[in-house]
Formats: C-alpha cells, sequence, structure tokens
C-alpha cells in the first residue's frame, strides 16, 4: 500500500499541504478545529513523517553509529543500553556495528557508516587498532566523532574513559593491604591502551608499596582474553610458581573466572591460598563460587556521557558553533566480594 503523504491529508480536506504541516507541528496560527481534522485523518490514513525528507531538508540523517568491539561483553552492552535511550530521547536511529577486535573490518565499517551519511559516529577501538587514519577520515568529513573506553590519545576528538591506570593500582593496592606480597598480573594484548594502562597500575602498585616487579609473574593473555585464557594461565602459573603465587590481578572479569573455574577444579582454596581480583564488574562475578572482586566502571555512565557529548556536538555544528573537544573520565569503584 502506498504511503499516504501530505498532499493525500490536504486534498482530503481541501485545504493546502503548508497547513496540513502546521496543524500536525501545532503551529499557532492554525486553527484547533483544523489541528484536530488533520490529525484525526492523519491517524486515520496511518500517515508517518518521512524522516528522510525532513532529514534531507535540515541536513540531517537523524542516525549516528556505533562500533564496538564484541556485543556478548557485559560492560559494551550496558554502553549500549545507555546510547540507545539517549538517541531514542533525540529520536534518533542507532546503526550498531562489532568489529570483532578486527581493526580492518573496523575501518570498513567507518566507510560504511561515512557513505549512509551519519550524523555522528561513537567508537570503542579494536584491540588491534594500531594505525588511525580511518578516525582522522571521520573528522576530515567533518562528522562529529567521540571514542569512548578504548581510545585513541593522539586523535583530535571528545573523549570518555576511566583512569586504567589509578583503578588498577586501586585494586593491587587493596590486595597488598591485605598482606599479599607475590601477585601475579593477567594482561591483555600489548597494544591497547587501557590494557597498558592496567598493567602500568600494577607495576605502580607494587613498586609504591615496596614490592618488587617480577616479570615472570605476568601473563600476556592476546588471543580474546576469554574463561578459556584465564584457565589455562592459572594452569601454567602454578606449574611456573605453586605455591609462590598469593593474588592476581586480571585485566577483565573473563579471566579471573576462568582462572577460578581451574583452581576450583584443582582444590585450591580461594581466598585462603590465593586471592583474585577482576575489572569491568560483570554480572557473573557476583554470581561465580567464591564470588569475584572487581572494577565497575559505571558503563551505563559511560554510555550515556558519550551519547550526550555526540548529540551536543552535532548541534553545535548545526548551528555553526565551534566545537570544544572534552576529555571526561568516568568515576570507578572496588567491589570487594568473597575471592579476596
Amino acid at each position: 500500500m502506498k504511503p499516504t503523504t501530505l498532499k493525500d491529508i490536504a486534498k482530503t480536506l481541501g485545504i493546502s499541504v503548508t497547513t496540513v504541516s502546521k496543524a500536525l507541528k501545532d503551529y499557532a496560527d492554525v486553527s484547533p478545529k483544523t489541528k484536530a481534522q488533520v490529525k484525526e485523518l492523519a491517524e486515520k490514513l496511518n500517515y508517518v513523517p518521512n524522516s528522510f525528507a525532513v532529514g534531507l531538508r535540515k541536513k540531517q540523517s537523524k542516525t549516528i553509529g556505533v562500533i564496538i568491539p564484541t556485543m556478548v561483553h557485559y560492560f559494551f552492552s550496558s554502553i549500549l543500553d545507555a546510547i540507545l535511550k539517549e538517541a531514542e530521547s533525540k529520536n534518533y536511529m542507532v546503526i550498531i556495528l562489532q568489529s570483532n577486535e578486527d581493526y580492518e573490518l573496523e575501518k570498513k565499517q567507518v566507510d560504511l557508516l561515512l557513505n549512509k551519511g551519519v550524523d555522528g559516529i561513537l567508537i570503542s577501538l579494536s584491540n588491534n587498532t594500531k594505525d588511525f587514519k580511518h578516525l582522522q577520515k571521520i573528522i576530515d568529513y567533518n562528522v562529529p566523532l567521540i571514542l569512548f573506553d578504548k581510545i585513541a590519545k593522539l586523535i583530535q576528538c571528545s573523549k570518555v574513559y576511566i583512569d586504567d591506570r589509578q583503578a588498577a593500582y586501586n585494586a593491587v593496592s587493596y590486595l597488598i593491604k591485605k598482606g599479599h606480597k607475590r601477585i601475579s598480573h593477567f594482561r591483555g594484548n600489548l597494544n591497547p591502551q587501557n590494557s597498558i594502562d592496567r598493567f602500568l597500575g600494577y607495576k605502580k602498585a607494587l613498586e609504591d608499596h615496596g614490592i618488587p616487579f617480577d616479570p615472570k609473574l605476568v601473563y600476556i593473555c592476546d588471543n580474546n582474553s576469554d574463561f578459556s585464557d584465564g584457565y589455562l594461565n592459572a594452569k601454567k602459573l602454578i606449574e611456573d610458581h605453586g605455591e609462590n603465587v598469593d593474588a592476581i590481578f586480571t585485566v577483565n572479569d573473563l579471566l579471573a573466572i576462568g582462572a577460578i573455574n581451574y583452581f576450583n577444579e584443582q582444590g585450591i582454596k580461594i581466598p585462603d591460598e590465593i586471592a583474585l581480583f577482576g575489572f569491568s564488574n560483570w554480572f557473573m562475578a557476583s554470581v561465580i563460587t567464591p564470588t569475584l572482586s572487581s572494577i565497575d566502571q559505571n558503563a551505563y555512565k559511560m554510555g550515556e556521557t558519550s551519547a550526550v557529548l555526540l548529540f551536543d556536538e552535532i548541534d553545535c555544528k548545526l548551528k555553526n558553533i565551534p566545537i570544544t573537544h572534552k576529555k571526561v573520565v568516568i568515576d570507578t569503584e572496588l567491589v570487594i566480594r568473597n575471592s579476596c
């Protein structure tokens, strides 16, 4: 069935298209009687405004793009929830894409969003993103760009992130204050900035508390940093060091949960024989046995803040107001549970 247009409504009522448009928008110069007639007929004929045509007139697509590394991560699902709610309040559609930690795919997705004419883009970079020309392309196209969580420090755009280094420092310091001195670190890939910063926070906490840094206690989980990585590295840790390790700080909760599964299988008591501290505060951290201490990144707040910043920049662009790039650091919190 052919969609109802403003012309159809105008012809049926014997009034102008302009009057119909004004009536639907509640303009004061249209009588209440005419407004009621127009709205009643529009509803009867299932009239839906052509947002594409409106967008062309206003030079807007009313669409934004979001690229995240993975959909299944509880952290990113919380971020998406906040972005979608903010977009809905602005009557915006959201195109959500998953890079799957693939740099080449991330580049293609940026091109796709630019070709779709989105009004703005939000990106959390893949672990394998080392070159940022595709991000510069977004800026060169004069499309507002917000980087969140996994960011590129050299790109000139607004960014929303946590202080990974300080958060890691706080977690390791907590372990030290509980009496742990041989603390291993299961870190992520060598490239992502948040993996680097969490490692540096771990190392600094040891140094500040007079504990020598031992590189042999650092295990690089360069695959997916998931359950299996945590399980296998926990096994390797025990094989390498036996009882000469009393705690582990992991770059994310999945690694810690994998390690807990291994220790539970081996009858290694947590936290009596070895303590664990994760990062991200997944829902699973609160239901595994023992429950996992973790760092809450306030994911919803990160998503909400990122979306608000993007819509502010889109608005500035439409009004020809210079955009001032911002850096927003989201607070984190230690969530202490039974694993330490």
